[in-house]
């Protein structure tokens, strides 16, 4: 590869990764420009940790025969197999060794004495070249420390030493691209975990100013656990947090899966709203997510009960009402949420499940928002003081023969 080519491919690197291109294309636009170029690369594979609370990192595969090549999430190596084929693995090594790169030349008989390094050279790959580039703690993000790579060749006669140099002059602005690509989707990701999906996505399109809120109309949802301070407090400690896990996957998902956000877990309790921009929509939506909901939790409460952990059930609370969505606190510290007197009724609606020994109760905003037809499936419970509302309000539950 001449130095013009070098040039030019360092440039479309640089561009690429400030620009923002998907990581698998950006591996596969290098593999492909340094085949044009005279470096004969067969396949690569490339690995970055991430920060993520399901999956460790990701890996991305190009082949020139099968281009293209899926992404791969891997789950966590630090037991089970996943860890012996880690510590197995070349990139152990060279994480844990000295050296930032390891070749093994088949085609000169060198041993394919790492895990599925056999199966590169029955495959016939002729040569094989593993990289490490190094993150210092500056520039680490939780284990995102390092850029992993392999390359090989099919050539007759390996890599030749001017591959090398431009692979080892070209790899380290690609790690520093896909370093780029992986650091805004760890924002994107931590955002939507932490925020919500819909306030994670608008605080990372720039909406962080303080005060910056919009008046939205919504289908409210507030849920929290049946009797969990006597629960937690003839519990052992340790078992707390996967209860409150079990219980919390169970709400979330949900809500997830019938399009809603969830924007706080408040202990036990969880705020969540709907708002496709249309009402008799949203309150299908939440009313199809506590169907399932309640399914899952039978579930979920005999499989802990199989395992002599303890059980509860979900108290919820829905209404419709008008509320501020957005940035709200203090300068050093703001919260994306909703707030207004609808989110403080709903939280109220959902506390008075207990007093009427009914898991769901609805106001009659959210009932008069309801196809008719669904709305003919609740019946009425009678008005009830809330604390902090003015006006006694009328509270629906379903029918128990529509369940």
């Amino acid at each position: 590869m001449n130095d013009e080519a070098l040039r030019d491919i360092a440039l479309w690197l640089a561009r690429q990764g400030y620009e923002g291109m998907d990581e698998t294309e950006l591996i596969a636009g290098f593999c492909q420009r340094c085949n044009a170029a005279g470096t004969p690369i067969a396949r690569v594979l490339c690995l970055i940790d991430t920060l993520h609370p399901e999956f460790e990192g990701r890996a991305f595969q190009w082949d020139k025969v099968n281009p293209v090549s899926p992404l791969v999430e891997y789950a966590p190596t630090k037991e089970g197999s996943a860890r012996n084929n880690w510590e197995a693995s070349v990139f152990h090594e060279l994480l844990c060794g000295k050296a930032d790169e390891i070749r093994r030349r088949f085609g000169s008989g060198a041993p394919a004495d790492f895990h599925n390094l056999q199966q590169l050279k029955d495959d016939g790959h002729t040569d094989f070249v593993a990289m490490i580039h190094r993150f210092t703690d500056r520039g680490s993000v939780g284990e995102m420390d390092a850029f992993f790579s392999y390359w090989t060749t099919r050539d007759a006669n390996g890599f030749d030493d001017e591959s090398l140099a431009a692979l080892r002059t070209l790899v380290p602005t690609l790690a520093l691209a896909i370093k780029c690509a992986s650091s805004i989707r760890i924002i994107g990701t931590l955002a939507e975990i932490y925020l919500g999906r819909d306030a994670g996505r608008k605080v990372i399109s720039g909406q962080i100013n303080r005060g910056e809120v919009e008046k939205i109309d919504a289908v409210i949802w507030f849920s929290d656990l049946h009797d969990y301070t006597r629960i937690s407090d003839g519990s052992d400690p340790e078992q707390i947090i996967p209860f409150l896990n079990d219980y919390a996957e169970l709400v979330i998902g949900a809500i997830h899966a019938h399009g809603g956000n969830v924007l706080k877990l408040i202990g036990d309790g969880i705020l969540a709203i709907f708002r496709s921009g249309n009402q008799q929509t949203d309150c299908l939506a939440a009313l199809d997510a506590e169907r399932m909901m309640q399914r899952e939790l039978g579930q979920l409460n005999a499989r802990r009960m199989a395992e002599g952990l303890s059980i509860t059930a979900v108290y919820l609370g829905l209404h419709v009402g008008e509320v501020f969505y957005g940035n709200i606190g203090g300068r050093g510290r703001l919260d994306f949420t909703v707030v207004g007197p609808a989110v403080n009724q709903v939280s109220r609606i959902s506390s008075l499940c207990t007093s009427v020994d009914r898991d769901v109760l609805m106001s009659r905003d959210f009932i008069e928002a309801c196809p008719v037809d669904r709305a003919a499936q609740m019946v009425s419970l009678g008005r009830y003081a809330l604390r902090g509302v003015s006006r006694a309000t009328e509270l629906f539950t379903l029918d128990p023969e529509m369940r």
